[in-house]
């Protein structure tokens, strides 16, 4: 048998070994037929694409289909689904702890008492975590006020309850901030009026509604020095404007998402009666 060498051309006298035949397979008469009908209808079909104008949409229409409980269910899927449902609403029901109120976070003008049994409970279950890493105990914590979606209501408080308060997915994160990034943040907040969650830092205004004096866990602060704030990857990111935190020196993520430390910080509470008090408030 003839071997041919990878590369080498095949000519019109070259042949090879096929199911025990030879066969040519150099140019052949109907092989050059069957090139030139391929050839012209190639060119053909590039001629007529070339003729026709570009297609555009002119409207795109569309409707709404409304599904709801008139639709019927399938006994089939029902079945398939039933045993993973009960297994989702036993975790969700399953009792954390007990809130002996109702908590809105409307209740108050520049501090609630769900925003501070939240920014209390975050920092309690973080900073244990930051120190073994860092060496360094959390300064305060700041969240925003808007990331509370529900109510707690008087009774028990089960997981349900902490992702109905909070259904996002957001982590905490320790931001390393100096001075001057402190001092943008307490005049970003005496500016909002707004119930922003903190913890470990207080806040007075005075009558006209300007910062009158800030400290952190009781101290007066330091702006030559540099702080670390506990807050969540949204703000981190600039959310609802708080860009002050892009000018972090370092950012710890501690793999821990708001909802699962307040579920861990639930379970630690057998009663949870949360009020309002002096961290943020305006002189009178």
């Amino acid at each position: 048998m003839k071997k041919f060498k990878r590369g080498l051309p095949l000519t019109k006298t070259s042949k090879y070994f096929f199911s025990g035949e030879n066969r040519a397979i150099g140019p052949t008469k109907s092989n050059l037929s069957m090139n030139h009908k391929i050839l012209f209808l190639t060119i053909g079909f590039l001629t007529v694409l070339s003729c026709n104008p570009s297609l555009h949409y002119s409207k795109i229409e569309g409707k709404q289909i409304a599904i709801t409980d008139t639709l019927p269910s399938s006994p089939a899927i029902e079945a398939f689904i039933e045993p993973y449902r009960e297994h989702v609403n036993k975790s969700l029901d399953s009792v954390l702890s007990y809130a002996v109120d109702t908590y809105s976070k409307s209740d108050g003008y520049l501090n609630t008492a769900i925003g501070n049994l939240i920014a209390d409970g975050l920092y309690e279950q973080s900073n244990p975590i930051f120190k073994k890493r860092s060496g360094h105990d959390i300064d305060f914590a700041l969240i925003n006020h808007g990331g509370i979606r529900a109510i707690i209501s008087k009774g028990n408080i089960t997981t349900r309850t902490a992702y109905e308060v909070m259904p996002f997915e957001n982590a905490i994160v320790v931001v390393k901030l100096k001075g001057e990034g402190v001092k943008e943040l307490l005049e970003y907040l005496a500016a909002a009026k707004r119930a922003h969650p903190i913890s470990k830092l207080n806040i007075e205004l005075d009558k006209t509604g300007k910062l009158a004096s800030a400290k952190i866990k009781g101290k007066p602060i330091d702006y030559d020095s540099t702080y670390y704030v506990l807050t969540n990857d949204y703000l981190l990111g600039g959310g609802d404007k708080m860009d002050f935190f892009k000018k972090n020196d370092t950012v710890y993520v501690l793999d821990y998402k708001i909802r699962n430390a307040m579920i861990d910080y639930f379970k630690t509470k057998d009663t949870v009666s949360p009020v309002k008090d002096n961290r943020f408030i305006q002189l009178q």
